[in-house]
């Protein structure tokens, strides 16, 4: 995952930046403290890690319908925010199959949801467009959440979030420091200007070396398989990137949200995670 972009067209303020777009000391100092809060809960409090994912998608679903409503798409928040949430908490008792229920029955509540709306004496407006985009966030956030929060429930279920965790951070800080040191050839300019193919070559090379060392000093296990779970990981975490980086351009805003100085809102943290989550689920499940 290489550095998060900026697009110039959406400039806000006279705050201090680097060279990739951010406020660096604000990042720096809300990614630490997030960081450590991480830490504390899976050493001591692990189930903890639900109540944390469950409160950040219930603002990250808040922050995204809030964008897409002022653009003008009416998507069902109130099934989005009350479904997103059972098929968080479901993955606790019921696993995979608990989400594949709570998310197919938030599919259909959102169905008639939108078709009465306007009320039973009124036609639907934008229904397909309005729904799509519903289903469209329901999968984005809390179905691709509800991986990276199973995880913990799983055994060695800490080391495996921390392993989600170290790797996405790895990721990212190689393809930032690789990036704005040496990052020439942009990598998807119509999406992401900043993004760049040694930015890539930079997450790639970190993320491994995370990879291998979490899956053989925290999880215990062969270090081979950090081999295909980083570069794997890494890739998603980018198309991740590049996924939210398109959302926001089609917006034409800049950050989901303000709440976190120098990363945007809660969304903007977690663009690379939720795919990165199915990842080192799916990874970990098949080969350990």
């Amino acid at each position: 995952m290489s550095e998060k972009a900026s697009d110039p067209e959406n400039k806000t303020g006279p705050e201090k930046k680097s060279r990739a777009g951010r406020d660096l000391p604000a990042a720096i100092a809300v990614g630490g403290t997030l960081g450590v809060s991480i830490i504390l809960i899976l050493l001591f409090a692990p189930m903890l890690w639900y109540v944390l994912v469950a409160v950040a998608f219930a603002i990250a679903t808040w922050e995204v319908t809030k964008r897409l409503q002022t653009a003008g798409h009416n998507v069902a928040f109130w099934p989005l925010l009350i479904g997103g949430q059972a098929i968080i908490w479901v993955s606790w008792p019921y696993g995979p199959t608990g989400v594949l229920v709570a998310f197919v029955a938030t599919v259909l509540v959102s169905m008639v949801w939108k078709l009465l709306a306007q009320g039973i004496s009124n036609a639907p407006e934008n229904y397909l467009k309005d729904l799509a985009l519903t289903v469209f966030v329901l999968a984005w956030l809390p179905l691709l959440a509800s991986f990276g929060v199973h995880l913990v429930t799983q055994e060695d279920g800490a080391a495996r979030v921390a392993t989600l965790m170290v790797v996405v951070v790895c990721s990212d800080v190689g393809g930032y420091a690789a990036g704005v040191l040496f990052g020439k050839h942009p990598m998807a300019p119509a999406i992401s200007p900043k993004k760049s193919w040694e930015g890539l070559v930079g997450s790639l090379l970190v993320g491994t070396i995370g990879a291998v060392c979490c899956i053989t000093f925290l999880i215990g296990s062969h270090w081979w398989i950090g081999l295909i779970l980083g570069p794997v990981l890494v890739v998603c975490a980018t198309l991740g990137d590049l996924v939210e980086s398109q959302v926001k351009r089609d917006l034409g805003i800049k950050d989901m949200g303000t709440l976190l100085p120098g990363h945007g809102g809660i969304m903007d943290r977690l663009d690379s995670l939720l795919p990165s989550a199915f990842v080192v689920w799916a990874v970990l499940t098949a080969l350990l």
